[in-house]
């Protein structure tokens, strides 16, 4: 049986991720409160910005701007967006 979370992303009751994506209360958190969806949304729109705004992630401060952005994604507020991508065509 698949195991189903109330998505604070969605507002929905969804799949939930397999394991915790992070190690620790913040991992467990996420594991709780996030579904498979809303996390792989905010994997590629994180990939997204990163690209973007050339980050490096070998640098804290992005870490650290990257954990607030995924807060901001998840709760619906207003966060980075990858200014002028253009999602390639479906057809």
């Amino acid at each position: 049986m698949t195991r189903t979370v109330m998505c604070r992303k969605f507002k929905e009751e969804l799949e939930g991720l397999d394991k915790p994506p992070y190690p620790g209360p913040k991992g467990q958190e996420i594991y709780d409160t996030i579904s498979k969806k809303a996390w792989q949304a905010w994997i590629e729109h994180q990939t997204l910005i990163i690209n973007e705004k050339h980050m490096s992630l070998m640098d804290p401060n992005t870490r650290k701007v990257l954990a607030e952005e995924m807060e901001k994604f998840m709760d619906g507020e207003d966060y980075i967006k990858a200014e002028g991508y253009v999602p390639p065509s479906k057809a």
